[in-house]
Formats: structure tokens, sequence, C-alpha cells
């Protein structure tokens, strides 16, 4: 199997059905194939080489979903960088990955004068905005015009097709290597365990195309031949007019976007009824905000999605039939649903023994889901994949029916005077109470209990609740050690990453910066 496997199908059977549409611009897939051959050679004659890596610093855009299918046609790697990393982040990126070739836009653009001189081997910066191109890159759609159309390499199978960054337990981050057969084997996965697959659906990028969640939908939807439109970056509005203008069938946003959603005041005026799927995942989603928005969007199939950058990244789907709270399929929207048809999945405990069904274990996978390995880091690549089992970090449990409940991240559960808590449990809790628009728990240092509950709250506009307010919330619904022990009110958002989960570490950094340990 190879990415531009897809391409060829939706040219083969809707040469001139709608591709891509943003803003303005409508290309057919006929075009689009025809721009990706181009794209192609252009980076050839830019010198890449096989394997080479090319990086791409840049909001959501038609020319994105381009240089995903453009790079693996030259016969080389694609490296998508996170939009709101630091300069010094992502010259290690870039550096370390190797790269050959840097994208970026109009906005991301700013950030070239902090690479000046610490690049390593980046040879070439295409500028691919729409404004005056900068002072030594190339422009996009001049080194498009120029170049010829080259055949597809036809790189795939094992081979790497990407380097994706996520966090590391070094500090710097780790590189993912996805082949080929990840990347395909997670859109078959996907499309195998949606009813409407078959369809050629109109689907909106609005989470960032960096990150795996939205990056998934590129090759699943194109394999259908169906219409991908773009916002740059998530904006409400900008949403839902795109939505309502182009009757998009389908989305994919994080929790806090649904939250958002759910939220943001006018949204009853918007005519949304071409909206049949939301597609969530990448964090855990609050039961309490799932509802509203279920309310908000009643002929609308949400699903959701489990998994990591390390499988590519669907390792779960809960589907639609399961998003209820009343009858005997109701207990399943606490999960995240079941393994997807070419995936293994074990709960096990310290010693990677599996456990019996309700037990509370680690959650370990295999399948030709999980990445090739981290990219120059062989001993982070056998830890994670130690017993060929890529180990997730999430602790959770599994039912008689193999459906999985993802109790919390391993590293942000919290014991507190011996007891284990699970903080997503207690923001499920938080969510509940109707003034709450963001919350986060975490543990902080406590002398007598090793680890404190606290949590971060920002309420809704309007509303002024107390410490004592939530927590008094807090003790009529869960056990009184699982209760906040003390509480902030915050204004201001809370800080989110790009693909829009919650920085916990940025929370936790100011109570553990003084310990020696980052647990007690």
């Amino acid at each position: 199997m190879y990415i531009t496997q897809g391409l060829k199908r939706a040219v083969q059977i809707n040469s001139e059905g709608i591709a891509t549409i943003d803003g303005v611009r409508q290309r057919t897939w006929a075009e689009f194939a025809e721009r990706v051959a181009k794209l192609a050679g252009g980076f050839k004659g830019l010198g890449l080489s096989k394997g080479g890596r090319v990086a791409i610093l840049a909001l959501n855009g038609d020319r994105y979903l381009e240089y995903f299918f453009a790079v693996p046609w030259a016969g080389g790697v694609v490296v998508p960088l996170n939009i709101r990393l630091a300069p010094p982040e992502l010259t290690y990126m870039l550096n370390d990955s190797g790269t050959e070739i840097l994208l970026v836009d109009d906005v991301l653009q700013a950030m070239l004068p902090a690479f000046s001189g610490k690049l390593t081997t980046v040879k070439h910066i295409v500028f691919a905005g729409e404004g005056a191109t900068p002072e030594g890159t190339i422009n996009y759609e001049e080194c498009l015009a120029l170049a010829e159309a080259v055949p597809d390499v036809e790189r795939g199978g094992n081979e790497v097709a990407g380097i994706f960054y996520t966090g590391g337990t070094t500090g710097l981050a780790n590189g993912v290597m996805l082949t080929h057969d990840n990347i395909i084997s997670n859109a078959l996965n996907v499309l195998a365990s949606v009813d409407h697959a078959g369809e050629r659906w109109r689907y909106l990028h609005v989470a960032p195309m960096f990150h795996l969640a939205d990056c998934g939908s590129n090759c699943s939807l194109t394999m259908m031949a169906s219409t991908h439109l773009f916002i740059p970056k998530f904006d409400i509005e900008a949403m839902l007019t795109v939505i309502q203008a182009h009757n998009v069938a389908a989305t994919m946003l994080v929790p806090t976007m649904v939250n958002m959603l759910a939220d943001f005041p006018g949204v009853e005026a918007y005519d949304l009824t071409s909206l049949r799927i939301i597609y969530y995942g990448a964090s855990p989603m609050p039961e309490a905000v799932l509802a509203r928005a279920m309310v908000l969007f009643p002929a609308c199939e949400f699903i959701q999605g489990y998994g990591m950058t390390e499988t590519s990244p669907v390792i779960t789907m809960l589907e639609g039939r399961y998003h209820i709270f009343e009858g005997p399929l109701s207990g399943k929207i606490a999960s995240a649903g079941q393994a997807v048809p070419s995936v293994e999945i074990k709960i096990v405990d310290e010693h990677d023994h599996e456990v019996s069904r309700g037990t509370v274990g680690e959650i370990i996978t295999r399948g030709p889901h999980v990445m090739k390995g981290y990219w120059n880091k062989t001993e982070e690549t056998a830890r994670a994949l130690r017993g060929g089992w890529m180990h997730t970090g999430d602790a959770g449990y599994m039912d008689g029916e193999g459906f999985v409940y993802i109790v919390d991240r391993v590293k942000d559960m919290i014991i507190t005077g011996g007891e284990n808590v699970y903080s997503v449990e207690v923001e499920n809790v938080i969510y509940q109470h109707p003034a709450v628009a963001m919350c986060a728990v975490i543990g902080i240092p406590s002398s007598e209990w090793g680890e404190a509950i606290h949590a971060v709250v920002v309420c809704k506009e309007g509303h002024n609740e107390t410490e004592t307010d939530i927590i008094a919330h807090c003790k009529k619904r869960i056990a009184g050690y699982k209760c906040p022990r003390s509480v902030e009110i915050r204004r201001e958002p809370l800080p989110l990453s790009g693909a829009g989960k919650v920085l916990k570490t940025e929370l936790r950094s100011p109570f553990w910066k003084r310990e020696a340990r980052q647990v007690q």
C-alpha cells in the first residue's frame, strides 16, 4: 500500500468532481492530481533526495493537502510541524529530522528570522502563502508553474511516509515514524467503522492539519473521491459559515472545540442541517459537554476516535449508535469504543500481564497501525514497543464486549493519601456545573497527602462561582477523597496545545518546579 494510491483512485472514478474548496478557489480531482505531480517535480528540481524530508509550517489550506500527496509522490517524507511551538522547538525538529525543504505560509513566515543561521540541513524554503514572497524563499506557485509533472515514485509499504513530532520523556520531542502501511491501514480502519463510508462527503478541515486527528482524513476522504474544504484555523463563525454555505457533511473536532461550539451564542441562527457526522477525539470528552452538543445537533452522528500519534492514530472507535443516554446501550457512551478492524488491544499490569475484564491497567496495542519507531531514538523505541506491543501510557479497562474505558493518562493519575484518583473523572463532574466553561484537574505537592487534587476552572461569562461552590458541587457527586482540595478560578482560557489539548504540564509547573520529583 502507498499513500498516493487513493489519489489515483479519486482521479479514476471522479476526475471532474470537486477535490478542494479553499475560499473562492476550487479544483477538480484531475486538476489536483496534476498539481501534485508538478509540485513533486518542483521538489525534485530543488534536489529532494530519495526519502528526503520536507517539512511544513502552515495553517490549514488546499496547499497543505497538495503537499501531503506531492512529497510521497516525489519519494520524500512529510514532516508536519506544530504551529503553536516556539522557534527553538521547531529548530530542533527541523535539524533532528534532517529536513531538506521547508514550506511556510503568510502567517508562519514571520518565524523565518528566528531560524536564520540555525538550520543545519534545510536547503530551500518555499513560500506557500498569498502575499509577497519573503526574501530568500521560493514562491510556491512559481515553483509549481516552472516544474514538469513527474511520475509517482510509488514508495510504500514499510517505508517511512512521515515523521510526526510528539512529546518525549526526555524533554525533547520524539519524531514518530509512520509508514505508508500505517497511514493507509488507519484510513481503512476509519472507513470500515462508518456506516456512510461509501458516500462522497464534503469534509471540513477545522482541527489543525499537522495533527494526526485531522491528518487521518487526508487519505480516507481522498480514497472515496470526496471533497476537502478548509478554514485556516479553528474559528467558530468561520466554521459555521462554511458548513452553511457549502453543505458540509462531516468534520473533526477536539473536545475543547466541541465545548466552545456548544456554548457559542447564536449558533441556532445557522443552517447546519447538512452536517451529519462530527468526529471527535485527541483528548477526553466530558459527558456533560457531549450531551449539550448532541442536543444542539440532534440529527448529527457523533463518532469518537481514540488513539495516539504512535498508532497513526486510531485504536478504537465509538460508533454513533452508542451515543445514547437511555436504553440497553446507554452505558457505552462512557467508553472509547471497540478496537477498529485490524487492531489488537490488551489491558496489562506493570509486568505486562493481561488483567481481567473490568480491571484498570495500561492499554497496549499491536497491528499494522503501530509506528515503525521513534526517529533516531532506539532506546525510546524499544521501551515503547517492548514485547511487540505499543505501550500507550493510558490507563483504562475493558468490559466483556471489548469496549475500552479510558480513565486517565498514566502520568495524569493522582495518588492522594494512598488512593488513585483519575483526573478525567473529577473533570467530568466539574463540567456538570452549569457555570463551568473549561477545567483541568492536576495533582500538586502535599506534605500531608503526597499529592493533593487541584482544579483550575474557567467560568462562563457572567458567572462568578467561587472555590467553595466548585468543591461543594463535587462533594455531592463523588467520594470526598476525589474532590479538589483547592480550586483556582481563572478569567483567561486555559493554555492549549496546537491540537486543542489542555497543557497540564504548564498548569503543574509552578507547583512542582521546586520539587526533586514530579510525583510524591
